[in-house]
């Protein structure tokens, strides 16, 4: 009687649980090992960072977050949790051809793509890129600090206009406060080119700097952060309003890239981590 009122019991106990017999009792015994528990809490805190990032953060990333709040775990852990769970990165786009282009008459090359700086507002690079909405063209300005790669400046506009650029470069110098000459390097853009822009430079102590004509590189790390905005945040998509656009890439650029998002070239830290550590 006892057998029948175990057996009963068990079969309950599966249906309830929706799990064949032979499961239940393979469970029994070999029940869930500490290893694969700790794997399962591990899972949740990797899940956690990768949503945060949007889909951006790979294993070295995620790992970083993981030993910022005290976890002890290796790197090859993580690589292969998110494996066996499928979480990837978002994929980047192909790396533009470099081509070889004549120098600029408006100003000479300054930077020469030295691109580590000692200390900040030393150097800043600026360029201009367009973002899709269903309402027309959004074009992005952006100033970035060298020394952290920190976006220091921008504007949004729906015109490709030199108030754009300079715009983008007020905003920098109205918030860093440059005590010293800052050099400042574009591609040959008119936006660049304008006779406002070049007066204000001189009114601002900055120095102009410009790219040979048509080479991405010699702006490369301009291109480098239009290249993570599109490929972790934009991502092929098209805004349905340029208010949209303005709002998601606001907070790409002030709540995500600068305060969170770890850039591998200053030591896996966000540029404002960076640099109240080098303050």
């Amino acid at each position: 009687m006892n057998e029948h009122r175990h057996d009963y019991a068990i079969t309950l106990m599966c249906r309830v649980l929706r799990v064949a017999r032979a499961g239940f009792y393979a469970w029994l015994h070999e029940p869930v090992s500490d290893h694969a528990r700790e794997d399962a809490r591990l899972l949740e805190l990797i899940e956690a960072s990768y949503s945060a990032s949007h889909g951006v953060y790979g294993a070295r990333r995620i790992f970083g977050d993981l030993r910022e709040v005290g976890e002890v775990c290796g790197l090859h852990r993580v690589e292969r949790i998110m494996a066996e769970n499928g979480i990837k990165p978002v994929r980047g786009y192909k790396k533009p051809r470099a081509i070889a282009g004549r120098p600029s008459i408006i100003a000479p090359n300054r930077l020469q793509r030295v691109f580590t700086v000692d200390a900040p507002n030393k150097v800043w690079v600026t360029d201009i890129t367009y973002i899709r909405t269903w309402q027309g063209w959004l074009y992005l300005a952006v100033v970035v600090d060298l020394f952290a790669r920190k976006v220091v400046g921008w504007s949004m506009k729906p015109s490709l206009s030199r108030e754009l650029a300079m715009d983008a470069l007020l905003m920098a110098v109205w918030r860093r406060k440059p005590a010293g000459s800052v050099l400042v390097h574009s591609d040959q853009g008119s936006q660049y080119g304008s006779d406002d822009f070049k007066r204000f430079c001189q009114a601002n102590n900055l120095e102009p700097s410009m790219s040979r004509r048509a080479n991405c590189w010699d702006n490369a790390v301009a291109e480098s952060f239009f290249s993570s905005l599109k490929k972790e945040r934009i991502r092929k998509r098209i805004y349905k309003t340029r208010d949209l656009a303005r709002a998601d890439i606001f907070d790409y650029i002030e709540v995500f890239y600068n305060r969170t998002r770890r850039h591998s070239h200053i030591g896996g830290v966000s540029p404002e981590a960076f640099e109240t550590a080098a303050a």
